[in-house]
């Protein structure tokens, strides 16, 4: 992905500019230029020469304008592009002019990965709404990178399509020539077209970054700033089908080495992936039987929170082209396909051993199989935009049944247990693109499952009005959820039937100075979580921010961003205080060194945490939380070095409370990195972080441990006062990644990652109402330590657009360790990983792409 307006990049061609006031039309769009398209009736060769005749017949746009780090400066090193375009593709050819061949930067790695090179791009708004656009890059090397940008997600690098591309290298200049297929974009079927249009190039070698249509930092919006592409005529959306078949082999072993069970085992997959334009507006997009086995490991940690861990999504199904159902926050895309809702209910039903009539003990039964991962049965998106401004997204998943497995001890026979019953997952969005780059948007999401359980629809609305000069905006959100049924494997009705909340956000948007003023409120009751992801609702929150940034470069810095927050929040049910807070930051590159570096300051009052606990309803229960101080900042060294850095730091110190004391967290990671060649990288990433005396939720009380009868029985039970502990957890995160890239198409690397992390307790407490603490003598251990280890080796070939081969290793191993078998020392805790059993899987997957424009006969 290309992070546009980001700090991390600058320049030092030309001299510095110091900041003034705020020109007058500075915080307007620059003028929009055009550039005639010229229809040519049989298409060019694609060779990155540029020699056919055609391309000098083309207008050419030219005299680009910097974004970075200078913005409004014309380039120096010119840069010439030409359109094309016949019935079935467009076509862009691009001529780079620099001073050398050595100043051309050109390092090679996967697709969708800039590296340290330079490059070309092309963007088009196909329905010129200012809101929504494509954008097809390529490198010196031949790297292609595509994107999605929309005002819901940004950039969306996820988005991929089937377009081709060469370049070359031709003595001071480097040549970009583009094939995009009308398939792999999607247009109206008006006879005469206007098209949004912008280009966009980067010179690695001085850290600039250049525009067509010069992009101002301080406008609101990216895609509302490009030209306009003109001479568009008889296009005719083509019919966009295309099928990619899978083929997918695996071989696992874990050292089980029990009798009756083999340590190895094999599958053999196939599915595949459909693609059909319903019409020129709408694709059809499913995936049946779908293999997500060699997606890239999570990174498993130890939750001590009261919230779920959110993990990223690795599966492409659900990252590539969703811009319209993650409108609202309200699609967590794991919920599909996630652990069972009956996974943690299982032991709950094994059969007890007994003794028998002659004095035998016989031993009862225990869990052979509990599938952790809900498998898909089939997955369909249907997505597009109308000619009109409106966006339709329908998404629908379905899961089969999944059940695990109880086996008599004795006897060894198998009974099975229903976790997750077959499962409809679905979504639908309606996004109206309005004047002035705002919108309106209703979103629904559901989900339906098979049998006595509960299904769960929320459904929300959100828009954004911006005034006329693009200056001032109003953001809102409302949304409703809404529970029917019983809990599941129980009689007990489903809790949070019926929940809402809204958000308001206004505030300047555009100029050096942009402020913004919000509120909002969660329910008690609003719940999105059965598709969508909340850690916490039950909330009123209000804040005010501002920042103030300087665009051009100053004294000895390329650019210079500050902002600030105040933020006060209560509980919504009962109302009562939770936390407020200031907040403070500030970040830039300096000139010379393009070192950058960044820094944040808070401060909070004492806050009161109702969520530590684990006590329902909120508000009779809740953690106190001492005044504290955080710093926390990082350094980034120039990514054109062969050898670079990344530096992150942190700091919490909290006031005394009583005669607690000396409670703090210190925070600091270390990423070295180091290009060997343009084929070779190295990265390195180690992390430590210490939390002094944390005082929290130490866990429930088993009344079948000795130590924790009496106090359970004293406490009131498991819904009566809560046991808290003082704590130290100290954490280490190693992780190492070596990429070798063999050409534009093909790829290895290698990502190793070793987690640890170490709880001990030093004392506890009853935690009663109104967050009264009173020590307690406990003398069970509860000090417990987690290892987590995983290894991802890709092999990826793109042997044809479209079409891969990829060989996946993947080891790895958790494990916990209780009371007292837990160790704080590290290298124990490696031998520990190391003596640990592993699962190591090895998989080989194909795909193919066929594309029916390509398979149909010629006519002649």
């Amino acid at each position: 992905m290309v992070c546009w307006f980001s700090l991390c990049a600058g320049g030092v061609f030309g001299q510095s500019q110091p900041a003034g006031k705020e020109d007058a039309g500075a915080a307007q769009p620059a003028p929009k230029r055009q550039l005639q398209a010229v229809r040519i009736s049989s298409g060019v060769k694609l060779d990155g020469v540029l020699d056919e005749a055609v391309w000098q017949s083309a207008p050419v746009a030219t005299r680009f304008y910097e974004l970075e780090p200078t913005p409004g400066r014309p380039e120096k090193f010119p840069t010439e592009v030409r359109v094309l375009y016949d019935d079935d593709a467009i076509y862009v050819g691009a001529i780079m002019h620099d001073v050398s061949q050595d100043s051309i930067l050109r390092e090679l790695t996967a697709r969708d990965n800039i590296g340290n090179s330079d490059w070309f791009g092309v963007y088009f708004d196909t329905y010129n709404d200012h809101l929504n656009g494509y954008q097809f890059i390529v490198t010196p090397g031949g790297v292609q990178v595509d994107a999605r940008q929309s005002p819901a997600n940004g950039e969306d690098g996820d988005w991929n399509a089937v377009w081709d591309s060469r370049t070359t290298l031709r003595g001071n200049d480097w040549v970009a020539e583009l094939r995009i297929p009308f398939s792999a974009i999607r247009f109206s079927k008006a006879p005469e077209q206007v098209w949004g249009l912008n280009f966009g190039r980067q010179r690695r070698s001085t850290r600039q970054k250049f525009f067509w249509n010069e992009v101002k930092p301080q406008v609101s919006g990216f895609v509302n700033q490009w030209g306009e592409l003109t001479g568009l005529k008889d296009l005719k959306p083509p019919l966009r089908l295309s099928l990619t078949p899978y083929i997918s082999s695996y071989v696992n072993h874990y050292p089980y080495n029990e009798q009756g069970k083999r340590n190895a085992s094999t599958s053999f997959n196939g599915g595949a992936d459909v693609k059909w334009g319903i019409n020129e507006s709408f694709t059809l997009d499913a995936t049946l039987v779908p293999d997500f086995g060699q997606v890239l490991s999570d990174n498993q940690v130890l939750n001590l929170s009261p919230f779920e861990v959110q993990f990223s999504e690795n599966r492409q199904f659900f990252t590539e082209g969703t811009e319209l159902f993650n409108k609202g926050g309200l699609f967590y895309s794991r919920r599909v396909g996630a652990t069972p809702v009956g996974f943690g209910q299982v032991n709950g039903q094994l059969r007890p051993g007994a003794r028998e009539a002659d004095g035998s003990r016989r031993q009862g039964e225990f869990v052979a199989e509990n599938p952790g991962v809900t498998p898909l049965l089939n997955a369909t998106k249907i997505s597009g935009r109308t000619s009109k401004g409106l966006g339709v997204g329908i998404f629908n998943a379905l899961s089969n049944n999944v059940y695990a497995v109880l086996q008599d001890s004795t006897t060894g026979a198998r009974r099975e247990v229903l976790t997750q019953p077959f499962s409809n997952y679905s979504i639908a969005v309606l996004d109206q693109s309005l004047k002035n780059n705002s919108y309106v948007s209703l979103i629904n999401t559901n989900v339906t499952r098979a049998g006595q359980t509960y299904d769960a629809n929320v459904t929300g609305g959100l828009f954004r009005f911006a005034n006329k000069a693009n200056k001032y905006a109003l953001d809102g959100q409302v949304v409703y959820s809404h529970r029917r049924g019983k809990d599941f494997n129980s009689e007990r009705d489903i809790a949070d039937q019926n929940g809402y909340k809204y958000y308001l956000n206004f505030g300047k948007i555009s100029g050096q100075f942009t402020w913004s003023v919000d509120h909002g409120i969660e329910s008690s009751t609003y719940n999105p979580n059965d598709l969508g992801l909340l850690f916490s609702n039950n909330s009123i929150s209000q804040s005010l921010s501002a920042s103030y940034n300087i665009y051009k470069p100053f004294w000895k810095v390329n650019r210079l961003r500050t902002y600030g927050s105040i933020s006060y929040s209560l509980l919504q049910t009962p109302t009562r205080y939770q936390e407020a807070g200031l907040y403070l930051g500030g970040n830039t590159t300096f000139t010379k060194s393009f070192l950058t570096t960044g820094i944040d300051l808070q401060a909070l009052p004492l806050a009161r945490d109702y969520f530590d606990p684990r006590r329902a309803p909120l508000g009779r229960y809740y953690v106190r939380k001492p005044a504290n101080a955080r710093i926390n900042g990082f350094l980034s060294s120039d990514y054109r070095k062969k050898f670079a850095y990344d530096v992150r730091y942190a700091a919490r110190f909290f006031a005394a409370d009583g005669d607690r004391t000396n409670r703090n967290t210190l925070y600091l990671s270390l990423s070295p990195r180091y290009r060997a060649s343009d084929h070779l990288s190295f990265v390195y990433a180690a992390s430590y972080e210490l939390i002094r005396n944390q005082v929290g939720y130490a866990g429930g009380l088993d009344g079948r441990q000795p130590a924790d009868a009496a106090l359970l029985a004293d406490f009131g039970g498991r819904g009566g006062d809560v046991l808290l502990g003082r704590r130290n957890v100290a954490t280490v995160t190693n992780t190492a990644t070596g990429i070798y890239t063999f050409t534009n198409r093909m790829s290895f690397n290698i990502r190793v990652r070793h987690y640890v992390s170490n709880v001990h307790y030093r004392d506890f407490s009853r935690l009663r109402p109104d967050g009264v603490e009173s020590p307690v003598e406990y003398q069970r251990n509860r000090d417990n330590t987690f290892n987590a280890f995983n290894l991802d080796a890709v092999y990826s070939w793109w042997f044809a657009p479209g079409s891969q081969v990829s060989v996946v290793w993947k080891n790895a191993a958790a494990r916990s360790f209780e009371a007292n078998a837990a160790t704080p020392l590290y290298f124990d805790n490696l031998s520990n990983t190391i003596n640990t059993a592993h699962n190591n899987n090895v998989s080989v997957k194909v795909l193919y792409y066929l594309d029916y424009l390509a398979l149909r006969p010629r006519r002649g």
